[in-house]
């Protein structure tokens, strides 16, 4: 217990034999249930968890790897049936500070955030020097993506793990509709902002150890690789939210905005088309690109700009 309120951690782990041990002996006392989910590992991972003398840990696993994400649900599952208060999430690598779990539950028993996670980035995290550039332009692009996608325009870091949940948003979410590989902690932020839920982002540092995998996100690679999944989700988040949800009409300046820019990128095209073929384009056709292409990017800017002030309200 800690505050009065249960405490779960679940921490997904595949192939982490070198340090998940390292990892579960650094859970704070006050954790009252470890749920590891062992996803499809190859080597001694769910052995090591299973000869643990901690009788808080509860093992679970899954025979073939089905994503990080899947795992982390299992989790969440276990721990809405065990009925806690707050269930925290982080790797199986021991790069996760767990001396540092409080300050991801507090403002969540505080009443100030339904979800919060870690921001490597803000100060008293890691320094963007610390981190090699393409990670750091990957993390960048993906956050500015995740921002629209979402609608929550103060968080950044967006593919940090290390998580803490109230009991409420645990129950609200359909997690068997959530994304089930790499890039979950995006898909997650959409699924609370339909929802409403309050989302806040904590300073956290990194730990490197020698033996750790290295991290998933591979820079630009990785966010043209979650991008249909961001854009899908777009969507998803304002059909339910500001469609069959409360309505706005924030809904339509996105839509015609990207349906604008569209058609003046598709009449550039043309034009550019045309040109190479030799045929030369009239001023009139120039000018419909242009003013398509300023049109619609006032209307989504304005789409965004009624997003922002959404998110205030909460």
């Amino acid at each position: 217990m800690y505050r009065e309120k249960s405490i779960a951690l679940v921490i997904p782990a595949r192939n982490e034999e070198k340090l998940i041990l390292q990892t579960l002996r650094s859970v704070p006392e006050f954790v009252d249930r470890i749920y590891v989910i062992d996803d499809g590992s190859r080597d001694d991972t769910g052995k090591y968890v299973s000869d643990h003398p901690d009788k808080r840990v509860a093992l679970f696993t899954h025979p073939k790897s089905r994503g990080p994400g899947a795992a982390i649900i299992t989790g969440y599952k276990k721990a809405i049936e065990e009925n806690f208060d707050v269930v925290v999430v982080c790797g199986g690598d021991n790069q996760m500070p767990l001396d540092q779990m409080t300050d991801l539950i507090d403002p969540v028993i505080d009443g100030k955030a339904d979800y919060a996670k870690g921001n490597r980035f803000m100060e008293g995290g890691q320094k963007l020097s610390d981190m090699p550039w393409n990670r750091v332009l990957g993390n960048t692009i993906i956050s500015i993506l995740t921002k629209i996608a979402s609608g929550y325009y103060k968080i950044f870091d967006v593919v940090d793990g290390y998580t803490a949940i109230n009991k409420k948003a645990l129950r609200a979410i359909d997690w068997d509709r959530a994304w089930k590989k790499y890039g979950y902690p995006m898909d997650f932020l959409v699924r609370m902002n339909i929802y409403k839920f309050r989302v806040m982002d904590i300073p956290r540092r990194t730990i490197y150890l020698e033996g750790a995998r290295q991290s998933q996100i591979k820079g630009f690679s990785y966010a043209v690789w979650v991008s249909p999944m961001l854009l899908k989700n777009f969507f998803y988040r304002l059909y339910k939210r500001y469609l069959i949800g409360d309505f706005h009409p924030l809904i339509f300046m996105y839509i015609a905005g990207l349906i604008l820019m569209l058609l003046g990128l598709f009449v550039g095209i043309v034009i550019i088309i045309g040109k190479l073929s030799g045929v030369m384009p009239t001023g009139a056709t120039a000018i419909l690109s242009a003013l398509l292409l300023i049109f619609g990017g006032q209307l989504f800017l304005f789409g965004m700009l009624f997003d922002m002030s959404e998110e205030n309200k909460k």
